[in-house]
C-alpha cells in the first residue's frame, strides 16, 4: 500500500482536471482588453474631453474602490461561489474606521491602527460567510446575503443617528493627494491588484480557489481538505471588501451605513465582463481589473457623451448578461451530445 505525501498530493491537483490556470493567450482571454481599446478608441472620438490625461486620471481613480472589491469577489468566483456580503462588510468598516482615527464623534485617534482594525472587522465578517458555507451548507448567495444583513445592522449600531465625520489628516489625504497624478487611495488599489494577483499565481490558496471552482471532487479525491480553503478565500476576500469601505470613508470624509451599496453587482459584473466565470475555474485578478477598467471606461464615457444616467445602470446589465452568454455558449457546444 503506497502513501501520498502533501506535496505530491499538492502536485497531482495542480495538474489535474481544470484547475490549474492555462498559461497560453486564447480568444476569450484576449476579448476583453480588446474591447477595452476599442471602447476607449469609440468615445475618444466622439468626445474630446474624454481622450485628455485628466479624464484619464479620473477614470483610473474612479476604479480604484471597485477594483479593490473586485480583487475579493474574484476569488470567491473561482471557486464557483457567489459572494454578496460586500455592502454590508464595507459598511460596517466604513463606520468602524470613522470612528477610530479623528473624527467629530468622540476623542479616537488611532490612525493607521484603526485602519487595520477596520480590515480585520472585515475579514472576521467574510470568515463568518465561509463558516457559514462549509458548516450549515447553505448556498453561498444565501449565507453572504444574510452575513451582509448582518454587517448592515453592526454599522447602524456604530452610526447610532450621528454621522461620523472624519478629521485624520492621513484618511482625508488619501483621496486628495497624488503622486505621479494620481490619488494615493489609487496606488493602494493597485497594490491590492498586485497582491491579487501574487496570491493567485504563487501561493496554494491560489491554486486551489481554482482547483475548487473547476475539479472540486477531484481535489476532494486527492485527500486534500477543501473547507479550511474555502473559509480562507472567503476571509480574504472580507478583508478586501474592508479596505474598500475605508477608501470608501476616504473619499466621502465621512462613514456611512451604505458605503458599499451597490458594489457587489458592479463588482460581479466587472469580474464577468474581464472573463472571470460564474461557475468558477477561469479568470482571476487581472482579468476581472480589466472589466473594471472597461466598466468604468464606459461609464465614464456615456457621461462624457451626453448619455443620462438613469440608463447606466441598464446598460450594465446589458453587458453582464452579453458576457456570461458569450462564456457560456463554448462550454454549451462542448456539451451537447451528438445522436
Amino acid at each position: 500500500m503506497t502513501t501520498t505525501s502533501p506535496a505530491d498530493a499538492d502536485r497531482e491537483v495542480v495538474h489535474a482536471g481544470r484547475p490549474r490556470p492555462r498559461r497560453g493567450i486564447s480568444l476569450s482571454d484576449a476579448g476583453p482588453p480588446i474591447a477595452l481599446v476599442v471602447i476607449f478608441g469609440v468615445f475618444a472620438v466622439l468626445s474630446p474631453d474624454f481622450r485628455t490625461v485628466s479624464n484619464v486620471q479620473n477614470v483610473l481613480d474612479a476604479a480604484a474602490v471597485l477594483a479593490v472589491v473586485t480583487c475579493g469577489i474574484s476569488f470567491v468566483l473561482m471557486m464557483g461561489s457567489i459572494d454578496l456580503s460586500a455592502p454590508g462588510i464595507m459598511g460596517a468598516s466604513a463606520i468602524a474606521v470613522a470612528l477610530l482615527v479623528a473624527n467629530n464623534r468622540n476623542d479616537n485617534d488611532f490612525g493607521l491602527f484603526g485602519v487595520a482594525v477596520a480590515v480585520l472587522l472585515g475579514a472576521a465578517l467574510g470568515c463568518l460567510s465561509g463558516l457559514a458555507l462549509v458548516v450549515l451548507k447553505v448556498p453561498s448567495f444565501m449565507t453572504t446575503l444574510g452575513v451582509s444583513a448582518v454587517g448592515l445592522g453592526v454599522a447602524t449600531l456604530m452610526f447610532a443617528g450621528v454621522q461620523p465625520n472624519v478629521t485624520d489628516p492621513m484618511l482625508e489625504g488619501w483621496a486628495v493627494e497624488r503622486f505621479l497624478g494620481l490619488a494615493h487611495l489609487t496606488w493602494i488599489a493597485v497594490a491590492c491588484v498586485l497582491v491579487g494577483a501574487l496570491v493567485q499565481r504563487y501561493s496554494r490558496l491560489g491554486r486551489y480557489a481554482f482547483a475548487i471552482g473547476g475539479a472540486e471532487e477531484v481535489l476532494g479525491l486527492s485527500g486534500v481538505r477543501v473547507a479550511p480553503y474555502k473559509v480562507a478565500v472567503f476571509t480574504m476576500a472580507g478583508a478586501f471588501y474592508g479596505l474598500a469601505g475605508v477608501l470608501v470613508t476616504s473619499q466621502l470624509g465621512a462613514g456611512l451605513v451604505q458605503a458599499g451599496r451597490g458594489y457587489d453587482f458592479s463588482a460581479i459584473t466587472a469580474a464577468v465582463v474581464g472573463g472571470t466565470l460564474l461557475s468558477g475555474g477561469r479568470g482571476g485578478i487581472l482579468h476581472s481589473v480589466v472589466g473594471v477598467l472597461l466598466v468604468t471606461v464606459l461609464t465614464n464615457g456615456l457621461v462624457q457623451v451626453g448619455v443620462s444616467p438613469y440608463w447606466q445602470g441598464g446598460v450594465q446589465g446589458l453587458i453582464v448578461v452579453a458576457a456570461v452568454a458569450a462564456a457560456v455558449l463554448p462550454q454549451r457546444r462542448r456539451n451537447q451530445v451528438t445522436k
